[in-house]
């Protein structure tokens, strides 16, 4: 029997009511005024604003345009632009360039061919101006991470993973794609290829080295419990892909973790220590 895409589908309705539901309740058990994400243009920061609106009203919802002289792009823009006019939220822009030139100043070694270590830098900027929205209007950053990424490992700790919730964690990005179909997201935002903008150039599938739908159902496979033969037997892949694929997840898992700490007392935070809402 082969792995194919269709392994994937789901009742985009109840999905998308499954999520607007989470959110509303996580906003109202945590008594926040809203919700404040980066809003890039790419295909999960829009599917995530219209899920945000769909669940609070746009009203209360800040979408931060965070553009850059190195990788900002007219047409990112100009989509997360028309995200948010068809969804009714607010937006806000600021141009990070000054922030990121300080940081490169400043650091004594810093080298700027570095480019991961410079791409970083950006992330973690842009997490700081997120954040500082929250604060000052006191509302919650929703994150845009994907599962797909997430299990791969392709984010930046302490960067774009970083967030009050991540509603979309759960679904891979061939799925977010058929969600924001169901949705009404346009078409060429779903089509588009996505990239973190760290760096010129730069696409996901161009770093991971493999399509999203050959890389989703992998994971799907991993996550059922299948072995790396099985997996690349089913799609009639090789199987060195398969086992590539597996060891950068395993090899990412610290970035998914919370702070290990030493075992010390009957409770602890992160292992054992999650309390109820409510």
């Amino acid at each position: 029997m082969e792995l194919l895409t269709s392994v994937l589908d789901l009742n985009w309705s109840d999905v998308e009511a499954k999520i607007t539901r989470f959110i509303k309740d996580y906003i109202a058990k945590t008594k926040a005024k809203g919700i404040v994400l980066g809003l890039s243009g790419g295909i999960d920061s829009c599917t995530i604003a219209a899920l945000s609106a769909r669940a609070i009203g746009g009203r209360k919802v800040l979408g931060l345009m965070l553009p850059e002289k190195e990788t900002c792009s007219k047409q990112d823009l100009e989509h997360a632009k028309l995200v948010a006019g068809k969804f009714k939220l607010k937006t806000q822009t600021c141009d990070i360039t000054s922030i990121l030139e300080a940081f490169y100043e400043t650091i004594p070694t810093f080298d700027l061919s570095e480019r991961v270590c410079k791409g970083n830098i950006k992330a973690r900027t842009r997490m700081i101006l997120i954040y500082y929205f929250a604060n000052k209007l006191d509302f919650l950053v929703c994150g845009s991470s994907d599962k797909s990424e997430t299990m791969a490992g392709y984010f930046t700790k302490w960067g774009d993973v970083a967030a009050d919730i991540s509603p979309i964690m759960d679904l891979y990005k061939t799925q977010v794609r058929r969600l924001a179909q169901h949705m009404g997201i346009p078409e060429e935002i779903i089509v588009k290829p996505s990239s973190p903008a760290l760096w010129l150039g730069q696409t996901a599938e161009g770093e991971l080295g493999v399509k999203y739908d050959v890389l989703d159902c992998i994971l799907y496979g991993l996550e059922h419990f299948m072995t790396t033969w099985e997996i690349a037997e089913r799609m009639n892949l090789k199987k060195e892909l398969v086992d590539k694929i597996k060891q950068r997840w395993l090899s990412t898992e610290h970035k998914r973790r919370m702070l290990l700490t030493t075992k010390l007392e009957y409770r602890t935070v992160g292992a054992d220590f999650r309390l109820k809402r409510g």
